[in-house]
């Protein structure tokens, strides 16, 4: 039924402050719309929707809310209210659903009451029937406001079906259980309905929920005798003085609730006057529906952009569009990565068949592809598969898969890029609704779009800050292999000599020092790599020490070849860096590997030292490692201290001098090289420890 069921505005006013809180729970929504008809009907018929309805019916109030989840039940709500809001503001007069309320509320605390009494199992389901027994006249009075109104007035008696039935061809028993068997429940809540004016003596060995229905019906008409009651009593086996007391309980709390409401119920509610004509004004009814359109469009924003995730974002979009519009169907196709071609979004209950589906944006006679180039609001025609017309084949799938025969096409694009199309079915019936709701169409897709960018920029920057860490880690842990391979080597060389050496019984105190040393380097290397904040390199290293550390180990682990001579040139001096051993160690050993291996065929390696030298105000140590071999091909030299491609087989990285440049950087340092055929010479500055007052006058 496409009406617009009428809330009690003092109910959507409590559920409209509810939902401006972020705290509120399934539960705090529960009991306020357990005491409004329109609104559990909606909610039941939602839940109970192809769009939710995944794991049977949900009979009840809460199990159908639960389904329904707690955003979609604030868009409903925000939906209804601002609606009936807007409607109110274009018609004169509104009806008075005070009286309604009460008796519904109240049959439905009745029927509740009654199966706790008599031992019915399902004591909720017989609130909701209670509570939905007269949903058939607010649907009459939603359709009809004119023709229906003073029989919506009129006292809910025999007489009442009689005048419908005359009038109508129908009652508004026929018409509730009509409404409720299109939600599928599984329960005779609607045979309740439909037989709560029913003769008693019909329903002496009816199920219990209509028997319950019926008596809490009864019990709260104004004008039945007591022999009446007596006989609808007797259906559930209670007595009159049994239903009195009922009656006054359940009355207790309308009051009660009426009052948490806001509701008044001591002034008597009349029929309206039949009101004045009124004259159409075009452009006043299209200006509210585009202030309406604003105001849900800003609400819709904001849920849209509570959700988490790309398949939780489209399923509530294809969820509001389908709610909010009456469509049949909805589903999302999303831009492909090359922005040439729709495809399927695996979200939604057509998920599946959706997958594998591609719609190249240039395909001609297509809507949907139309709509997204041209980014406005597309509608299929009514018919035009049956007239031949040329609907793309996919188009006519998608009417087969909603069993619709129109389709609407809202695409999605922020700041002129394309992100996708949400495609919807609807019955040609709806194409007026749909006309005046073009503004609400139009801002409902552009939510849409901006909650989708935004959720699209998010994950592209965490794919992007995920691939800037895994290659981070995949360049430190090459850096790691590249520098712990060093200490590795020298340890199993060391390892040799200390195996001939205890042969012969000599003494190895001092390989057993140099193992230990490089053992624990290889630690501190792992250590440095691993941390997310670098170690401390505070600390003064005495370079020529260093530097006579690491010649002796070239040469007593026999790493080098006998045609290669390694010498130490430093100047008798001594000048303090700041900085650790280790990574000044580490600069001296993958310069000198570098060179030993550049020196297959023999050579000189030389480590020196030109004394200091002032550049820019800074006071440094120049340092230089100059080796005999080939030189450096230009095209290498271009990109030097840059990760390579090593061209010296398996077990090198291509790293040495990247590493090298890299903790040069870290002591503040400078490094250059030059090269021609006859050798290679690199140069490095870095700079001296800070001397005290003293020293420096005694130098100077």
């Amino acid at each position: 039924m496409a009406a617009r069921l009428p809330s009690m505005p003092q109910t959507l006013l409590k559920l409209m402050e509810q939902c401006q809180s972020e705290e509120v729970g399934v539960a705090d929504l529960s009991r306020l719309i357990a005491q409004d008809t329109a609104m559990t009907a909606k909610m039941l018929a939602v839940a109970n929707s192809s769009a939710y309805h995944r794991n049977g019916p949900s009979n009840g109030l809460d199990p159908a809310l639960q389904a329904i989840g707690t955003e979609m039940i604030k868009t409903i709500v925000i939906n209804e209210s601002v609606s009936q809001i807007f409607d109110k503001l274009s018609q004169p007069g509104g009806a008075d659903l005070r009286g309604f309320w009460s008796h519904s509320v109240q049959s439905g605390l009745t029927a509740k009451v009654i199966a706790l009494k008599t031992g019915y199992s399902n004591p909720e389901e017989a609130y909701l029937a209670g509570l939905l027994h007269d949903v058939g006249r607010l649907a009459l009075y939603a359709i009809l406001p004119k023709e229906y109104a003073f029989n919506f007035f009129a006292p809910d008696n025999d007489d009442l079906c009689a005048v419908e039935e005359r009038t109508l061809q129908t009652t508004h028993a026929e018409v509730g259980s009509w409404l409720i068997e299109q939600w599928s429940l599984d329960s005779f809540i609607a045979d309740s309905v439909l037989y709560h004016h029913e003769a008693p003596s019909r329903l002496e060995k009816a199920h219990p929920l209509i028997r319950i229905t019926y008596l809490a019906h009864a019990l709260n008409s104004k004008d039945l005798s007591d022999a009446q009651l007596e006989k609808a009593g007797a259906l559930c086996g209670l007595k009159l003085d049994e239903l009195n007391e009922i009656r006054g309980r359940v009355g207790e709390q309308v009051k009660k609730s009426a009052e948490q409401l806001d509701i008044d119920l001591t002034e008597e509610v009349q029929a309206p006057v039949a009101p004045a004509p009124v004259v159409k004004d075009a452009t006043k009814d299209k200006m509210m529906e585009q202030v309406r359109g604003m105001v849900l469009a800003s609400e819709l924003g904001r849920s849209f952009s509570r959700q988490d995730g790309e398949s939780g974002l489209l399923e509530t979009v294809a969820k509001s569009a389908r709610i909010l519009f009456h469509f049949d169907g909805a589903v999302i196709l999303l831009m492909n990565a090359t922005g040439n071609a729709l495809v399927g979004s695996r979200v939604g209950e057509h998920r599946l068949r959706l997958a594998d589906f591609a719609l190249p944006l240039e395909t001609e006679g297509s809507v949907i592809a139309e709509a997204v180039r041209e980014r406005r609001v597309m509608f299929t025609e009514a018919g035009q598969v049956d007239a031949g017309t040329g609907l793309g084949v996919f188009e006519e799938q998608l009417l087969r898969l909603f069993n619709t025969d129109q389709l609407a096409c809202l695409p999605l694009h922020v700041d002129g890029a394309s992100l996708g199309v949400i495609i919807a079915g609807f019955m040609s019936w709806q194409d007026a609704d749909l006309a005046k709701r073009a503004s609400f169409l139009r801002a409902f897709s552009t939510q849409a779009s901006i909650a989708l960018r935004a959720l699209l920029d998010e994950k592209r920057d965490a794919e992007n800050l995920t691939e800037n860490l895994s290659r981070s880690y995949r360049e430190a842990s090459r850096k790691v292999a590249h520098e712990v391979n060093n200490p590795l080597s020298i340890i199993k060389n060391y390892l040799g000599i200390l195996d001939r050496k205890l042969l012969n019984r000599e003494v190895v105190s001092s390989e057993v020092t140099i193992l230990n040393e490089e053992i624990d380097r290889v630690g501190k290397i792992i250590d440095e790599f691993v941390e997310v904040n670098p170690a401390d390199q505070s600390g003064k290293t005495e370079v020529s020490r260093v530097v006579g550390e690491v010649v002796r180990l070239f040469q007593q682990a026999e790493f080098a070849s006998p045609l290669v001579k390694i010498e130490n040139r430093m100047l008798d001096e001594t000048v303090e860096i700041n900085g650790s051993a280790d990574t000044l160690k580490q600069i001296f050993m993958n310069l000198i590997k570098n060179a030993l291996e550049a020196m297959s065929a023999g050579g000189v390696i030389e480590i020196g030292s030109q004394g200091l030298v002032n550049r820019d105000g800074v006071l440094y140590v120049e340092l230089w490692v100059k080796d005999t071999g080939p030189g450096i091909p230009a095209e290498v030299m271009s990109r030097l201290f840059s990760p390579v491609k090593s061209s010296k087989g398996k077990g090198h990285r291509g790293l040495g001098l990247n590493i090298v440049h890299g903790l040069v950087k870290k002591l503040q340092g400078l490094i250059s090289c030059r090269s021609t055929k006859q050798g290679t010479t690199f140069e490095i500055f870095l700079p001296v420890a800070q001397r005290t007052e003293h020293e420096s006058v005694a130098y100077s």
